[in-house]
């Protein structure tokens, strides 16, 4: 009985150790270095930023982003994509002359960026964001009886800021603030503008 007590003690002792041992080495040193992946999911908001009559539409947001991060010790420096997809839509009124409509259905988004974080603790950092993004869009274009359709990809830029905060020495959670711009749609001179408000849960490497 003696010897299993003790055993059970050392086991425990063990666990409780674990913890620590975890954040020992160059993991705890640079916690948010490495590889990482990630799933996201919130809000989005698509509107036309031109002279006409515009009307943006709230939709969601979803998809995933795979990443590198190298921390130098409070700084982080970072390189990511995603792919994303959205329920989004903008319509746009007297846009290019009285009684026109000029709409653009969202659909998937690819961006190619990168980001500077600055770690104000060991489970915490905050970051900024910038790079290129292409989105593809349904638009349509009414004008009395002539309608037009097509679908056409938007080159555009975003900038962003967001916060990210490890819950275990490999995964955590964050949250993030986006702007995107797109200057012409389908040859046509429009300010097409994006807001998302996101949440993602990822794991690193």
């Amino acid at each position: 009985m003696r010897t299993l007590v003790l055993a059970t003690t050392a086991l425990a002792a063990g666990i409780a150790a674990l913890p620590a041992a975890a954040q020992t080495g160059p993991a705890a040193a640079a916690p948010f270095t490495g590889p990482r992946v990630e799933a996201l999911a919130g809000y989005d908001n698509l509107q036309d930023g031109g002279d006409g009559d515009s009307e943006g539409r709230d939709g969601f947001l979803y998809g995933g982003a795979i990443g590198y991060d190298v921390q130098a010790g409070g700084v982080v420096l970072g390189a990511e994509a995603e792919l994303t997809d959205s329920t989004s839509r903008a319509r746009s009124y007297n846009a290019f002359a009285p009684g026109d409509r000029f709409s653009v259905n969202a659909g998937r988004d690819i961006f190619l960026g990168g980001r500077v974080g600055y770690v104000i603790s060991p489970l915490a950092m905050i970051y900024a964001k910038g790079g290129y993004t292409n989105a593809r869009v349904e638009s349509r274009y009414t004008a009395g009886n002539t309608e037009f359709r097509d679908h056409t990809n938007l080159d555009g830029f975003r900038v962003g800021a967001g916060l990210e905060y490890n819950i275990t020495p490999t995964a955590y959670v964050k949250g993030e603030y986006r702007y995107s711009h797109y200057s012409e749609v389908d040859g046509f001179d429009i300010d097409l503008d994006r807001h998302q408000l996101l949440g993602g849960i990822g794991i690193r490497f």
